[in-house]
């Protein structure tokens, strides 16, 4: 007569750890994912800045003689691009894809100030591309080991409203990568 009373028990037991496998399972996926490294919408198009540094002691000149205020009142981030040599057709190209995913941002757009430093470009489509841009340059070239080795190139910073850098968007990068990612990073 204790047989089945055992085998109950047995079946109770069964059915209690299949009820706990079933919560506790994803909670496994979920450790060994982001253990080797997985972890879901974080991926960027651009490179993370590492070490992580700030610019807030990075001296940038404005064309009215003061310095670019990385921290600012309000959080806003910084898009910053840094031109190579001789900033022509591709990289005006480029700023003015940059200048369009701000607007992108909708309501947002204001979040997002554009700053470049550099040689601004010339010719007749510069005045146009360069309206939505502050101008500026870099005291002490400190940014040097950012900016492309290449003519008519392009490169992009990403900086937090307190002054970090946080990625890295290499000459050649893809402007609509750029554009995702702005969309994920100011909401």
């Amino acid at each position: 007569m204790n047989e089945p009373r055992a085998d109950a028990r047995k079946m109770s037991r069964i059915k209690l750890l299949l009820v706990a496998s079933v919560f506790a399972a994803p909670l496994l996926v979920a450790m060994v994912l982001t253990l080797v490294g997985w972890q879901p919408g974080t991926s960027s198009h651009g490179a993370a800045i590492k070490p992580q540094r700030s610019f807030a002691k990075i001296d940038i000149r404005l064309a009215d003689g003061k310095n670019y205020p990385w921290k600012d009142s309000e959080p806003r981030m910084t898009l910053l691009a840094l031109p190579g040599s001789d900033c022509m057709d591709n990289c005006m190209r480029l700023l003015h894809l940059m200048s369009n995913a701000r607007i992108t941002l909708n309501k947002n757009a204001d979040r997002l100030r554009l700053l470049y430093v550099g040689e601004p470009p010339h010719g007749p489509k510069a005045a146009a591309v360069m309206r939505d841009w502050q101008i500026g340059s870099d005291v002490g070239d400190k940014l040097a080991s950012f900016r492309p080795r290449g003519p008519d190139s392009v490169a992009a910073i990403l900086v937090e409203s307190n002054g970090t850098a946080l990625t890295l968007y290499r000459a050649g990068f893809d402007p609509n990568g750029l554009k995702k990612d702005l969309q994920k990073v100011i909401r």
